[in-house]
């Protein structure tokens, strides 16, 4: 008996027509659920404090308006998840209703094959969920900060070593804004006194500093000279002198720099340099929270996918189950997974828990939520 093959494209033509429907379903779906979450977010603060910072004359009207649309890439960015987790659950509960989930149950198709052209979306959802994180949300802060003519204040202080670990200066900023270092502070140390620690030899005061390619400069500086036994014995003035030079200068600047940045304004490129300073000058607070919040960016754009299979699940149901309780649950793990994001953070920087853990959990207990799902459902 001849087989022909032609009859089988025509079998698998359905599903392939069911996997576009089902798509585009979800996707529009998502597309609701992340202007609902943008207008939700951005209402009740942000665009109250734009209306009256417009209204009392601070910004103009196109200041404002600008303001608001450079915010939306910030709230896209943590609005794309959830719009996978209750578009895919809006969707499916819907399919489940008009019994359609239940005719595909019942030719033999699995949970996995349903679900595949939504883990499809869900990864192409997540490529631009972690490209809004390396480019646009970056540009949009510094656009932000642009128009609101703020610049962040800083207290930074860099400690330069000698041998062994003793100290041989270290350089205190007690204000720097919009590339101004204003009234640096500068401690010297002698090592040679003793072997195993350093004394405070002298101190200068400049009224500003520069930064130039390769070295550190004070201007108008007050020298306090100190004797072995911590007494002043001399004051001078010094019109200009170097602190800094070649690589420490670089390092210091640039890791001031980016101090006064939060992490969205950095792209990865960016953020990676400022983790791999962190660390070659062992500032380990600093460096534990950059490095949980670089391997966040990761673990939420995966999210993605992982909110789109929970979804799937929780919009399954059984003729005689309560629906609300699964959109309930939902929210419920929504509302966990940004009110936890704090917590994790701090335990990442005091070194509580290691920065790879601290930016890993959340994603590990949803895909643990997700096999509990399947397994009381039955699917």
């Amino acid at each position: 008996m001849n087989f022909d093959i032609s009859k089988l494209k025509k079998i698998e033509l359905p599903f392939k027509i069911f996997d576009g429907y089902i798509t585009k379903q979800v996707f529009g779906a998502t597309l609701v659920c992340i202007f609902l979450f943008v207008v939700i977010w951005i209402a009740p603060e942000t665009l109250l404090k734009v209306i009256k910072r417009t209204l009392s004359g601070d910004y103009t009207p196109w200041v404002g308006i600008q303001l608001l649309i450079y915010e939306i890439p910030k709230i896209v960015g943590k609005a794309l998840p959830v719009g996978l987790l209750l578009g895919t659950l809006f969707t499916f509960d819907k399919l489940t209703k008009d019994s359609e989930l239940t005719v595909l149950r019942g030719i033999g198709l699995s949970f996995w094959r349903i679900v595949y052209p939504i883990i499809i979306l869900s990864m192409f959802v997540s490529v631009l969920c972690f490209s809004l994180y390396n480019t646009l949300i970056p540009y949009s802060e510094k656009k932000i900060k642009q128009l609101k003519h703020e610049g962040y204040e800083t207290h930074f202080v860099y400690t330069v070593k000698a041998d062994q670990d003793k100290l041989k200066k270290i350089v205190i900023v007690p204000r720097y804004s919009n590339d101004q270092i204003s009234r640096p502070l500068v401690l010297n140390f002698d090592s040679s006194q003793y072997t195993d620690t350093s004394v405070l030899s002298s101190i200068m005061q400049g009224q500003y500093a520069v930064y130039t390619k390769d070295k550190w400069e004070l201007y108008d500086v007050k020298q306090y000279e100190l004797g072995r036994d911590g007494v002043f014995k001399n004051i001078s003035k010094i019109k200009k002198v170097e602190v800094l030079s070649k690589d420490k200068a670089n390092t210091a600047f640039k890791i001031m720099n980016y101090s006064t940045k939060r992490d969205r304004e950095l792209n990865n490129a960016e953020i990676t340099e400022y983790i791999g300073m962190l660390k070659s000058e062992n500032l380990n607070d600093e460096f534990r929270f950059m490095l949980n919040k670089y391997l966040q960016r990761y673990f939420h754009s995966a999210i993605c996918v992982l909110f789109a299979i929970l979804g799937c699940l929780l919009g399954f149901s059984k003729p005689r189950e309560q629906k609300l309780v699964n959109f309930v649950i939902g929210i419920g793990i929504v509302f966990a997974y940004y009110i936890t994001l704090p917590f994790f953070d701090m335990c990442a920087e005091k070194g509580i828990i290691s920065p790879l853990i601290t930016s890993s959990i959340q994603p590990i207990a949803i895909l643990i939520a997700i096999f509990i799902f399947k397994k009381i459902k039955d699917l």
